[in-house]
Formats: C-alpha cells, structure tokens, sequence
C-alpha cells in the first residue's frame, strides 16, 4: 500500500512541477558554487545555468497533454502551462547564452546574474501554472525581486542604480494594488482559486468589490506589461540596466505577467467580460498610439526597443479586449514569435558594444552594412518582423491578432492599431536605412570571436523567419493550449482556427 500511495503521489503531484524543482535547484546551486567569489568561473556558472534550463525544457514537454490540478488547485497542469513553460525557458536558455560572454566584459557578477535569472525564471513559470490568485501573487514577487537586483547589475553604472531603484519603487506600488485587487475578489466571491472564481460569477458578477477589485488587477498586470499609463518606468529601466537583463525584461517578464493576465481575465473572468472589457479598448488604444508615437522621438536604440514594447504590448491588448478563443489563441502565437524577435534585437546591440562603449544609438549603427553584413542583414530582418513586414513571425501574428478583434466587433481599436503599426515603420526603419547608407560608426572588432552569441542571434533570426513562413503548426499549438484553459479536449483547438 505504501509503494502504491508514493506512486500514486509522485504521478499527480510532484511530475507537473518537476521542471520548476530543476530550475530552483541549479539556481541554488550556481549561487553555492559562485560563493567563492571567483569571477574567472562565471562562464561555467553559465554553463551550468543553461544545462539546469535545457532540463527543465525536456521536461517541460512531459506536461503537454496533462488536464488536472494539483496540490489543492494551486498549481494548473494543462496545455496553456506547458506553453509558457517552453516559451519561457526557450526565452531563459537564449537569455544565458547571449551573456556568457557579455557577463565578463561588463565584470558582473556570474554568481549572481545566473542564479538571479534562474529564480526570476522560476517566478516566471510559478505565474504560468498558478491555480489560485496567491500564487500568482507569488510568482509574481519572485520574478520580480529578481529583475529588480538584475537590472542595477552593473553598480558602477548610475543608469543602472537609477534603473534598479526606479523600477523597485514603482514595482512596490503595482504589488500593491495587485494584492489590493485579489482581497476585494476574494471579498465579492469568497475564493481565491480561479477554477471556484468562475463559479462564483453569476453570483458576484455585478457586484462594486469584484468591479473594483478587476481594476486594480489591471493597474497590477498592466505594470508588468508595460501598458500606458504604467509605463513610465520602461524606457529608463530598459535604458540604464544592462543590455542582456534588458532583453531578459522584455520578453520573459511580458510573457509571465501575460500568462496570469490571460489565465485570470480571458478564462476565468470571461463570464464578466462586459465589465472589463471597455477598460482595456481604452487601455490598448492609448498603450498602442503613445507607444509608437513616442518612440519616432528615440535616438537610443534601447529606449526606441523600450516604447515598442510598449506598443507591442498594446497590440496584444487590443486581442484581449475581444476576449474570444481565437483572440487567446492568437496572443499566445504572437508572444511566441515577439520572444525570439527581440531577443535577437538585444543580441545585437550586445554585439555592438564594448566595455565602456555601449553603442546603443542610432548613429552607432553607420556603415554596419559593410563592416559586419550579416550582423546588419540579422538586424534588418528582426526590425522588419517588429513592423509586421511578411512573411516574417511580426505579420503573421499582428494577422492573426487583429482579425480576431474584428471577428469580435471591435472594429475602431483595429483602426488605431493598424494606424498605429503604419507610424511604426518610420522608426524601425530609420536604423535599417542607417545600416546600409550611412558611413563611419565604431569599430566593434571581431563579432565571430563571441560564437555563443552568434549564436543566439542565428536562433532568434532563423525562429522569426519559420514561425512567419510555417505558423501553421504554432498556431495549432497555441490554440491547443488556450483551449486547455478551459478543461476542453485538444480537438476544440482544431475549431477555433477555422
């Protein structure tokens, strides 16, 4: 009886979180390892990092197909949480391998950047499977307190301290009203667990303090996602930290603080969806035009990176505010193919820089058309997928976003985001057109003696093109794991792509 109960245990509850236990383990063990202070090991301690996560990913895969809860509903089993756990470690392991070098040049700490990133990931993946608002919560704390020392990495770099420092206090204030929101929800419906939230729906659906308490659950995600008005510690975050931890921000905090934001909002608060849903038309409306209006300003290339997220993160708004299953389905395909759009853009930028000299504007991309062609021909073609050029991953997924918000009526917000999406083509190609017409710009060396970050760069170039030309078999994937949200059988994805 007792081989039976362990068996029976180890099956349901410890399998689904066993890619979380390995992410925890070799963060501790990179941070043991490192404690002797011996910064000549930081490329092992990067090595050791990217293994833990390439485990984790394999098995990752073994949670694919599970439909169940476990450990009393807190943590989710199911397709949408195999999803964000690939997505987001792919986004982790491509994160390491752009910095085994970039951690030495900028005299980091390995120790800590690796294991920090690690835990961060884990906060990442803990929001993906959480079951109940709690967990969210903590997830979200995890994740955060580590990008938060992340991004001030670089201490004897006041952009860096002030990046650091911002992004903490403002963080503080969205953990507040985070908390504040998931108190007045448990007020109204007198549960945390998200499965007994939807429940409790026709019961409280109306009611001020779930009304109120949806509010500030927006002000909350809507930080994290950097949507207009919580944004303003975007560009100066993105800005002062270092450009890898910039790159780490971009997408796996998006890709977390969207997968709570979907799991709550689209799936479990559908049944009030009426309540919520003007307040992000409104919300998508302004994230999209002041993104993309304000970045036509931007001579920093990190900055101008910084309010297309924030445009970006608008566009996948403006899907959520239809709220339907081809709209989730949608998003998820769209962060898949925004992952490894920018990572490949930050990738660059490392490339560009050296110690001392970041060589993040513009202007710094002169001539690099005929300096380093194919580092400018990689550039141009993660620029072009972000303006939504086809055939690349940019336009099939603004495709697949937009349609989805028309097929819902919402046929105004699909007006300005396309509006929107024109005016971006302006500053994401002025760098393009100063890569092949402009001359002079530094001299950045040999790129091919970093092969790891060559690397990265080939990844993030060669997934932006396939998940564009072939989106059918992601798109069934991500449709396969909105579905899964809902308890639905994977046949129900088939329906939604027609």
């Amino acid at each position: 009886m007792t081989s039976s109960f362990n068996l029976a245990l180890i099956n349901f509850s410890w399998l689904p979180i066993l890619p979380l236990l390995v992410i925890t383990i070799a963060a501790v063990a990179v941070l043991l390892l490192g404690a002797r202070g011996d910064d000549e090991e930081s490329e092992g301690l990067g090595w050791l990092s990217l293994a833990g996560i390439i485990i984790a990913l394999i098995l990752s895969f073994g949670v694919i197909g599970g439909q169940a809860s476990t450990f009393s509903g807190a943590l989710v089993v199911d397709n949408f949480t195999a999803f964000f756990y690939i997505v987001i470690l792919l986004a982790a392991a491509l994160t390491v391998l752009m910095s085994l070098d970039y951690v030495a040049e900028q005299r980091l700490s390995g120790a800590e950047y690796y294991s920090l990133v690690l835990f961060a990931t884990l906060g990442m993946m803990l929001m993906a499977a959480a079951g109940d608002l709690i967990i969210i919560f903590l997830g979200l704390e995890t994740m955060s307190i580590a990008v938060y020392i992340l991004a001030g990495m670089a201490r004897r770099d006041p952009k860096s301290n002030e990046a650091s420092l911002k992004y903490f206090l403002l963080g503080a204030f969205s953990t507040g009203f985070l908390l504040y929101g998931i108190a007045l929800i448990y007020g109204a419906t007198g549960t945390v667990k998200l499965a007994q939230l939807s429940a409790a729906l026709p019961h409280a659906g109306h009611q001020p303090l779930l009304i109120l308490g949806m509010g500030l659950l927006i002000i909350g995600f809507g930080f994290k996602v950097a949507a207009v008005p919580f944004h303003m510690w975007t560009p100066d975050v993105y800005e002062g930290a270092p450009t890898s931890v910039t790159a780490f921000m971009a997408v796996g905090v998006k890709l977390a603080a969207f997968a709570g934001f979907i799991r709550v909002f689209m799936v479990h608060l559908a049944g009030v969806q009426a309540e919520w849903a003007w307040v992000l038309w409104v919300v998508a409306a302004l994230t999209v035009t002041l993104g993309n209006v304000i970045a036509l300003l931007q001579v920093n290339m990190k900055r101008l990176l910084a309010y297309s997220a924030i445009a970006h993160a608008g566009y996948i708004l403006v899907a959520m505010t239809a709220g339907s299953t081809a709209a989730g389905a949608s998003i998820l395909y769209y962060l898949l193919g925004y992952a490894f759009t920018n990572l490949g853009a930050f990738a660059v930028l490392i490339a560009l820089a050296r110690r001392g000299e970041p060589n993040d504007t513009i202007n710094d991309l002169r001539g690099l058309s005929t300096r380093h062609p194919l580092l400018a021909a990689a550039m141009t073609i993660l620029l072009l997928s972000l303006v939504g050029v086809p055939p690349l991953a940019g336009f099939v997924g603004k495709f697949y976003l937009f349609s989805s918000a028309l097929q819902a009526g919402y046929v105004w917000l699909v007006v300005i985001a396309v509006v929107n999406s024109v005016i971006s083509a302006y500053y994401y190609l002025t760098p393009v057109v100063t890569m092949y017409t402009g001359q002079g710009g530094p001299d950045i060396g040999r790129v091919y003696a970093h092969p790891a970050l060559v690397t990265t760069i080939m990844i993030a170039v060669l997934a932006t093109i396939l998940i564009g030309l072939f989106p059918q078999p992601y798109m069934y994937a991500a449709s396969g794991a909105f579905a899964s949200a809902f308890g639905r059988a994977g046949a129900s994805a088939v329906a939604m792509m027609h």
